[in-house]
Formats: structure tokens, C-alpha cells, sequence
């Protein structure tokens, strides 16, 4: 189950992020799933749910996956979000987003600074 790597992996990213700025809390972890990275968010989301839970840091953090569609483009200049056959010319466009997963937001909050 390739979800859990992915679950954890994101959890260590915002843990790495949050440390790094002596965040005192993690409150959203905002990812884009492409549609063709075959990986179920729902799955994803309740994996990190599960792998957070023993750290403090992580109390009322919220995983949030928005899905990404493809997008495609063809030697015959065609562009758009057919994934397996060009629409203008029938060869297989190439895959050019839509197959990533990446962390775009970390929302942590911070002790304030004392005067």
C-alpha cells in the first residue's frame, strides 16, 4: 500500500517545515494530488490521520488533498486533458502534469514573541 508511504512522507514534510520555524502547532497541511498518481486522497488523509496522532504537534492538524487534473500536450500542437489518445492526430500525448503529489501549504501556528 503505497498511501501509507505517501501518508507519512507528507506527515515528515510538515514536521520537518514546522520545526524549522518553532511552530507550537500544525494546523493544515494543503497537498495537490495529481489524478494520474493513482493514490486514493480519501486513504491518503485517513493514513495521516492515523500517523499523527501520537505527536502533540500534530493535535488538531487537518490534511486537505485536492485532486489535479491532467494536462496533455502533443507534437501536433494539441493541449488539453486527454490522457491516452490526441484528439487531433490519435498518437498518445505526453503527460506533462497531473501524475505529482506536492505539499503547496503548511499552516502552522507560532509561539508570539515576547517584547
Amino acid at each position: 500500500m503505497h498511501e501509507y508511504s505517501i501518508a507519512y512522507d507528507l506527515y515528515a514534510t510538515a514536521r520537518t517545515a514546522a520545526l524549522e520555524h518553532h511552530a507550537k502547532q500544525v494546523k493544515k497541511i494543503s497537498v495537490e494530488v495529481g489524478k494520474m498518481a493513482m493514490v486514493n486522497p480519501d486513504q491518503v488523509t485517513f493514513l495521516f490521520d492515523t500517523i499523527k496522532t501520537d505527536d502533540p504537534l500534530f493535535t488538531n492538524a487537518t490534511l486537505d488533498c485536492r485532486e489535479v487534473d491532467p494536462e496533455t500536450k502533443c507534437p501536433c500542437g494539441y493541449s488539453g486533458s486527454e490522457v491516452y489518445v490526441c484528439p487531433k492526430c490519435g498518437a498518445l500525448p505526453e503527460l506533462v502534469k497531473g501524475r505529482e503529489i506536492v505539499v503547496t501549504n503548511v499552516e502552522i501556528e507560532v509561539e508570539d514573541e515576547k517584547p
